[in-house]
Formats: C-alpha cells, sequence, structure tokens
C-alpha cells in the first residue's frame, strides 16, 4: 500500500482554503457594497467597529453562485446566520427543535382567570 505524500495532501488543503477565501472576499466586499450594513432578520445596525460580525448569507446555499447583482445574497449576523442554517440543517433532518423537547404543556394557569376576578363583585 502506497503512504501518503503529507506535503502533497498539505498542499491540497492550503489551496482549497486560499481558494475559499479568495472567493469568500470577493462576494463579501461586494455585498457590504450593495447592500446597507443592517441584518436581514433582527435588524441590527453595523458599524465598521463591529462589521466583522455581518456575513453574507446564499439565500439558495449554494456558495458559488454569486450573481453580480447580488440576488442571491442578504446580509445576516452572525447569530442570524448560525440559526438559518441550524434551521436548514434540521429540515433536511425532517425534525423540527419543537419535537426534540418532549411534549408540549398543555395546562393553562390562567384558564379560569376571568372568572377568579369576577366573584369578587
Amino acid at each position: 500500500m502506497k503512504t501518503p505524500d503529507p506535503s502533497k495532501l498539505d498542499r491540497i488543503v492550503a489551496d482549497a482554503r486560499r481558494a475559499a477565501d479568495t472567493r469568500s472576499q470577493g462576494y463579501r466586499e461586494r455585498a457590504l457594497k450593495i447592500y446597507p450594513w443592517i441584518c436581514g432578520r433582527c435588524a441590527r445596525t453595523f458599524t465598521h467597529a463591529n462589521l466583522r460580525e455581518l456575513t453574507v448569507h446564499h439565500r439558495d446555499h449554494n456558495h458559488d453562485n454569486n450573481p453580480s447583482d447580488g440576488s442571491n445574497w442578504e446580509l445576516l449576523c452572525v447569530y442570524c446566520h448560525d440559526n438559518e442554517h441550524q434551521r436548514q440543517a434540521e429540515a433536511q433532518a425532517g425534525t423540527s427543535m419543537q419535537t426534540d423537547r418532549g411534549p408540549v404543556a398543555t395546562h393553562s394557569p390562567f384558564a379560569n382567570l376571568k372568572g377568579l376576578l369576577g366573584k369578587g363583585d
């Protein structure tokens, strides 16, 4: 059995990372020029001081689909971006956060509140 050349594997990984970084910087910079620096979900605004927390989300989840008009992008804060990808992963797995938590509460503690308040009349 042939032993893999570690330097070749290192080059492949380095090239892949470099290509991803280049691709990322290209569409990120373009998206930041096109769109206002506001999260598309929570409406948090960003300045140069915290711009690193604003990410570019690909609506179709294809990072290679980068049209020049930005129609596949939306700016999301890191928290909303993580939430979006979590929702996508759950949808693909066919689960939801609600079913993972167990049974839903059925007791309504204020169901008879109107009746209790009315007895004082």
